[in-house]
């Protein structure tokens, strides 16, 4: 069972760049930990029984978060797609994402759809996917429609080793727009891993293993450094 001290959590004022910043790099993870059962397969998805299958035997059962059309560059979320007949058991995760942004007024959550960038379009599934504690989310073409969707499966297995946890990050905060301090500690308590701040650096405890991120007086990394026990 996940340890989490002062677990991390939306707060009233949060901006979006600092909502990504606290759950991004656990979502980054989980689609590392997709990426090693399907590899560069390419998913079928059955809108009709909310399954999601790949050429190696492996059928997900999925939710649909959103559609993204790359001609408009529009997102439209699940829970307005009555008009296009989904079954309501498969828009659940959709509209649990829904409340969260009615409860702390997030207008990327609450407003049923928008003009976005593709990259930005990940960003919020990726945010989805950590707040909704899914195992990953994984992005199905229908026709001219991008469709993210959401996966909870006992095959995506964890990775929670210490080296996998250190390259995990650094590579998310080297892609991504992110407040560095805030997806360290983000990142290490979503895990379950015990996290402890100083001026200078901020470490993760991974069993007998650290991993300890320095940074500077404006907040970027000078240093992430794994230390494994003997």
């Amino acid at each position: 069972m996940k340890n989490i001290q002062n677990p991390i959590k939306i707060e009233k004022d949060d901006s979006f760049k600092v909502i990504f910043s606290k759950y991004g790099a656990y979502a980054f993870d989980k689609q590392e930990n997709l990426a090693n059962i399907i590899e560069d397969s390419q998913g079928i998805l059955d809108l009709d029984n909310g399954t999601l299958t790949f050429n190696k035997d492996i059928k997900f059962n999925v939710q649909i978060l959103a559609f993204y059309s790359e001609e408009f560059n529009r997102w439209s979320w699940g829970w307005d797609s009555e008009s296009l007949g989904i079954n309501d058991e498969f828009i659940n995760d959709s509209k649990k994402i829904k409340e969260i942004g009615k409860e702390f007024d997030i207008k990327e959550f609450i407003t049923p759809s928008f003009e976005i960038d593709f990259n930005d379009s990940h960003i919020i599934a990726m945010i989805s996917s950590s707040l909704l504690d899914v195992d990953a989310y994984y992005m199905a073409s229908i026709e001219d429609l991008e469709v993210f969707l959401t996966i909870r499966s006992d095959l995506i297995k964890e990775d929670n080793s210490a080296e996998r946890f250190r390259l995990t990050f650094n590579n998310f905060q080297k892609n991504f727009d992110v407040f560095k301090r805030i997806a360290f500690e983000g990142y290490t308590k979503l895990k379950g891993y015990e996290f402890k701040q100083k001026d200078e650096f901020s470490l993760a405890k991974i069993g007998n293993d650290r991993v300890i991120v320095g940074f500077s007086d404006r907040g970027s990394i000078t240093h992430i450094q794994l230390l494994e026990a003997d």
